[in-house]
């Protein structure tokens, strides 16, 4: 390499994004993920013992898959081959396999291949790594954000094992900026920036978990501040405010603190306007707590919940709809599954509305407090024994499909509690049709 050429490479190097300069190169350096990096987890006993395994790694943006192929291939002895699915065809392909075959022959070496998005390569281009991934020629390690059970195709995917990686916390995304802040060789420590508590929240807020995103937003405030300044002196602090973070980034920080006050505000006026019939309100309050950064998992909990509470028996499918909508997030993550919440939202708000599981359970948890362990009927008890059915256990019992329409009268609850009622059906929606029904059996049992 001449002077230009090592003076370019240099200039490139320092070009770099700051999330690129920040990649940790060790494994001890990697933040997040301990449930497949921590000590004795597959992935640390393959590099310690350098026996690497074709994966595929999948997880949401910015949690550490590139991160985490390089750190594999930087401390074991394998050769490292590194493309994308976006940029690449099966004729690259084949010249990877070719240096993976020159590089086992010259050098003894195994080659690792590294493919960024690999749910973009069609069903030929990933055939074309099948036979030499079961030859052992290359150790596959795919990356995706997408599930592979639908996107990588099934012979490849039974020859690697698939890892799945988590959105980093708070708490890991504020580890990663600190390190930025204070990392004078790659980081922005020279600077002495200092993020105050509103600042690093928004951050957070707006990366969502993204590790990549987190650095890029804090590398455009660093630069904005630089600018603005002039340069800033070395030894003289600067405090990073959430107005810095808003203009370098150009998104406002809604009031929204999701451990304070507001978080309950927000949450208690989704729940009421769904439970007020009100689909304009539910969806404006869903999306406020979506754009400041609310866990959509916790507000789908919540609307599960509310469609038992709620809504109950006057529409049983709306128990169907929330857990669906909250399923089809977890698939599709953000934004699009944020679209199955609004849907599930707008189902809640314009359903029948009816407390009776909610009140008929308060009901049996005060009996139950109240009458403590009453014992079971001889009559509905087990008896799989001879000397339980001599004690007269299931004596007198009636098997309901011997009688007409499957219902015949008979007592159900304690002695103590016969006759007792905790669920009062409403006349809205399907419970009204509950409601009929068991009328008709009460009076049928009454006559009895």
């Amino acid at each position: 390499m001449d002077i230009f050429e090592y003076q370019a490479k240099e200039a490139a190097k320092a070009s770099r994004p700051l999330a690129e300069k920040m990649r940790p190169e060790h494994l001890d350096e990697f933040t997040g993920q301990k449930h497949v990096t921590g000590e004795g987890t597959l992935i640390r006993s393959a590099i310690e013992q350098d026996r690497i395994f074709s994966m595929i790694l999948w997880g949401p943006p910015g949690c550490g898959k590139t991160t985490l192929a390089r750190i594999i291939a930087g401390e074991t002895s394998s050769g490292f081959t590194q493309f994308s699915a976006v940029l690449s065809g099966v004729k690259d392909i084949r010249s990877v396999i070719e240096d993976a075959k020159n590089r086992l022959k010259l050098y003894r070496k195994r080659t690792l291949l590294f493919v960024d998005e690999i749910h973009r390569f069609n069903k030929a281009q990933q055939d074309a790594f099948l036979y030499h991934v079961e030859s052992g020629l290359i150790t596959l390690i795919g990356a995706t954000t997408e599930n592979p059970s639908f996107e990588v195709i099934s012979p490849l995917l039974s020859r690697c094992r698939v890892i799945t990686l988590k959105t980093l916390s708070s708490d890991e995304i504020v580890e990663i900026l600190d390190r930025a802040l204070k990392d004078t060789k790659k980081g922005l420590g020279e600077l002495d920036l200092i993020l105050n508590k509103d600042a690093l929240s928004h951050i957070i807020r707006i990366s969502d978990g993204d590790a990549r995103m987190a650095l890029s937003s804090l590398e455009l405030v660093a630069s904005l501040i630089v600018s603005e300044s002039g340069g800033l002196k070395k030894g003289k602090k600067k405090n990073i405010t959430i107005k810095d973070v808003e203009k370098a980034i150009q998104k406002k920080a809604l009031l929204y603190d999701k451990s304070g006050e507001e978080h309950f505000n927000i949450i208690s006026a989704l729940h009421k306007s769904l439970r007020g019939s009100d689909p304009d309100a539910a969806v404006y309050w869903l999306g406020r707590m979506l754009s400041a950064g609310e866990d959509p998992l916790y507000i789908a909990r919540r609307m599960v919940r509310f469609a038992s509470e709620d809504v109950g028996n006057a529409d049983p499918g709306a128990l169907r709809v929330t857990i669906d909508a909250m399923e089809a997030f977890r698939f599709l993550g953000r934004p699009e599954g944020e679209l199955a919440l609004a849907q599930a939202a707008v189902y809640l708000a314009t359903a029948p509305k009816s407390n009776s599981i909610y009140t008929a359970y308060n009901n049996v948890k005060k009996a139950v407090k109240n009458s403590g362990a009453l014992p079971v009927p001889f009559h509905i008890r087990n008896a799989p024994t001879g000397l339980m059915k001599d004690l007269g256990y299931g004596k007198g019992y009636k098997y309901a499909h011997d009688y007409k329409e499957a219902y015949t009268a008979q007592e159900y609850l304690p002695e103590k509690l016969k006759g007792r009622r905790f669920y009062f059906p409403s006349d809205r929606g399907y419970e009204k049709t509950i409601k009929v029904r068991l009328e008709k059996w009460r009076r049928q049992r009454k006559k009895s």
